[in-house]
């Protein structure tokens, strides 16, 4: 064999090597991917918890008016847990200094701010333009805008069951109340206390005297001592401390709670609380503040029908047949059959206020601004 024979032998082998090399590289399955790794899921930020601020007139510690509201904030608390965030600013007065404190509560970012009295009405109702992305909701007054909203309670309903209690109870048939400042709201729960105690006693007597303030307890046991002193053995108040049921346990007289339930300060004069419960509201005002649903510009007002007024602890010597016409009232108002300002109704100077059969509407009892026969003595001209 030749060298250019061999030299062709082998570089065929060396091609025939390199073609089955080929081969098999071809015949070969390739290697599976690893698998990728499933996306991560987008991470949704929890919403932030909606602000809620109060400011309440007296200190929560009043045992009244104020103490009400702050349960209610708690019963808030309750409900919606973690999607909400309360807090409070007490003790802030009926004046130029509330505009500071409502700026300062939207300024720190709360969307839902509550002012709980009525002097609060005009402070709110200048700021609300400059901060429309806050809702206002403001107790016991009349005025609105696009992000402000009124809400009260009929408390002149507990008044009304108040004085059943009190016409039946009384021995003197002259009964007495302690009044704060002189606007249709008090003025309206004194008439509501007379017409109660009128209903099961035509000789009643009501006498007022006014401390021109909510809360002062001082000038309340004043009130409550010259009132006793006058031949007032039961009494009422539209003030926001316990000072006047203390008052009459000392002095061996009878009185009721107001607002909130105090039988624990003076249990022997105790003979009923006629309280307010504010929880259903503001539960209902934070709902729809979450939802989106709240709307400024309107008025609610509750009473005994939606679980916002009631009679509790209702004492033991109270006689069965006052309590069953507190019962009778009660059932009536939450059914809507029963009418506490039905005329023929007469003012305490003879002039008639409602006539025969008409029942008073909102709007009169809203506007109330004279006592009815019965209450001695004139309204002063002081405003809240």
């Amino acid at each position: 064999m030749t060298d250019i024979q061999k030299r062709t032998m082998i570089k065929m082998a060396a091609l025939t090597a390199i073609a089955a090399a080929a081969l098999v590289g071809c015949g070969k399955k390739e290697e599976a991917k690893p698998a990728a790794a499933p996306a991560a899921a987008p991470v949704v930020a929890k919403a932030a918890p909606l602000k809620i601020a109060f400011a309440y007139v007296g200190p929560t510690g009043d045992g009244g008016w104020t103490f009400a509201h702050d349960q209610a904030r708690k019963a808030l608390e309750k409900e919606f847990g973690d999607k909400i965030v309360t807090s409070f600013v007490e003790k802030v007065p009926e004046s130029a200094d509330a505009e500071r404190v409502f700026r300062d509560l939207a300024g720190q970012g709360n969307k839902l701010i509550f002012g709980t009295t009525f002097g609060y009405m005009e402070p709110m109702l200048k700021l609300a333009p400059e901060f429309k992305d806050v809702k206002f909701e403001h107790a016991t007054g009349y005025k609105q805008a696009d992000n402000m909203r009124t809400y009260d309670s009929r408390t002149y309903e507990g008044a009304y069951m108040a004085g059943v209690i009190a016409g039946k109870m009384t021995k003197s048939n002259t009964l007495g109340v302690v009044g704060s400042v002189a606007i249709p709201e008090v003025i309206r729960n004194i008439n509501s206390f007379t017409l109660g105690a009128q209903s099961v006693n035509p000789k009643i007597k009501t006498r007022v005297i006014w401390v021109g303030e909510w809360f002062n307890p001082g000038k309340e046991t004043e009130a409550a001592t010259a009132l006793i002193n006058g031949g007032a053995d039961v009494l009422m108040q539209n003030t926001d401390s316990s000072a006047v049921l203390q008052t009459a346990e000392k002095l061996g007289k009878r009185a009721f709670g107001w607002d909130s339930d105090m039988t624990a300060y003076g249990p022997k004069a105790h003979l009923g609380s006629a309280v307010i419960n504010w929880a259903p509201y503001y539960i209902k005002a934070t709902k729809e503040a979450l939802d989106g649903s709240w709307k400024g510009g309107s008025h609610t007002w509750w009473g005994v029908k939606e679980g916002a007024i009631d009679m509790v602890n209702v004492a033991a010597d109270v006689p069965a047949d006052a309590k069953a016409k507190v019962d009778e009232v009660k059932a009536g108002l939450k059914a809507g059959t029963y009418s506490i300002w039905k005329g023929p109704i007469m003012n305490n100077e003879g002039k008639e206020m409602l006539a025969k059969d008409v029942v008073a509407d909102d709007k009169f009892l809203g506007g109330m601004g004279a006592y009815v026969k019965g209450v001695e003595g004139k309204i002063p001209g002081a405003k809240k």
